[in-house]
């Protein structure tokens, strides 16, 4: 094989299904995915190509040697993200450990409170939701969307305004993410 055949990704020659009530329109530079979630545009690369067949987009590339399957790879997943978020959207969920550590929304607006002398107040984009469960008490945050990437941003802003910290635990994490505990210092109990 030469370097200049083009080579097709293993995941990218594979069909994306519309679901039903998801429509795709192919324009000149790119895609818009519409879906009862939302409506996502994916911008193309001057050698990839999306053709429309039945209720499946096909992804191809032109680009010589191994860069073809990268391509092809690549807008593929980003549109299987897009037909996905747009028919049944993504959730990310945050938890708040910590003496006093909640969260509050006013409207497109979140207050933290995480041990500052100071509230930590973060706008939330565009197309992101934030709810609060009354059971948590303020100490748990779920977004939702139809942007894989937007949802995952925002989860790691919030995140780093006080991520996790090693010796108590306390801070902002992922729901589930396991937090390495280091031990603290030990006293001078065996020095005289």
């Amino acid at each position: 094989m030469t370097a200049l055949e083009t080579k097709t990704s293993r995941i990218g020659k594979r069909p994306i299904p519309l679901p039903k009530g998801v429509t795709a329109t192919i324009g000149a530079t790119g895609i818009v995915v519409k879906g009862p979630k939302g409506e996502l545009t994916h911008s193309l690369s001057d050698q990839v190509t999306v053709k429309l067949e039945g209720t499946s987009l096909l992804v191809s590339s032109s680009a010589p040697g191994r860069d073809g399957a990268r391509l092809q790879g690549l807008h593929w997943a980003l549109l299987s993200c897009a037909v996905k978020g747009t028919s049944e959207g993504y959730t990310r969920e945050l938890e708040l450990k910590g003496t006093g550590y909640r969260v509050e929304a006013k409207g497109q607006v979140l207050h933290f409170a995480l041990g500052f002398s100071h509230p930590v107040v973060f706008p939330l984009p565009k197309g992101i939701n934030a709810n609060i469960p009354a059971e948590s008490k303020g100490t748990q945050l779920i977004l939702t969307g139809s942007d894989k990437g937007l949802i995952g941003q925002t989860a790691a802003t919030i995140r780093g305004f006080r991520p996790p910290e090693p010796y108590g635990g306390k801070g902002v994490r992922y729901k589930g993410e396991a937090v390495r505990e280091k031990a603290g210092k030990a006293g001078k109990g065996g020095k005289k």
